[in-house]
């Protein structure tokens, strides 16, 4: 993916004594330009927010069959810091190449109602969290 791919353009309308500000600051150098003035803005307001994001990021599935988890899925879950919730009606698997440590790293709560297939050790982990949620 370049970098024109990573890009969504958005228009803003801005009032006239905003801008004004916006292109006092850039005429002071404090910025090089408005794109950069509403760029920095948008990032110091998704910083003020993170730890809200962060918490909305907690994804709730829920479903109802059989919902299977392997080792590339909970790792990018990790990599991602995100916990998903898993609700679920049927059959629930934790893939062979799947270790406790994934699970926990990844699985904040399991309502679960049916059949769990995984290794000893990760039907442990899955209790304990269960127990916790």
């Amino acid at each position: 993916m370049n970098d024109q791919d990573k890009i969504e353009k958005v228009t803003v309308n801005v009032g006239i004594v905003d801008l004004g500000q916006m292109d006092l600051l850039v005429d002071q150098a404090f910025y090089s330009n408005r794109t950069d003035f509403i760029r920095t803005a948008i990032r110091n307001q998704l910083e003020a927010h993170r730890k809200d994001i962060q918490d909305y990021v907690t994804r709730k599935i829920t479903a109802v069959g059989v919902v299977i988890y392997d080792r590339h899925d909970l790792e990018m879950l990790r990599e991602s810091k995100t916990k998903i919730e898993i609700r679920l009606i049927g059959q629930l698997v934790f893939a062979k190449d799947v270790d406790v440590e994934l699970v926990r790293d990844t699985v904040k709560h399991i309502q679960h109602f049916g059949v769990i297939k995984a290794s000893k050790e990760v039907k442990e982990v899955i209790k304990e969290i269960q127990t916790l949620g």
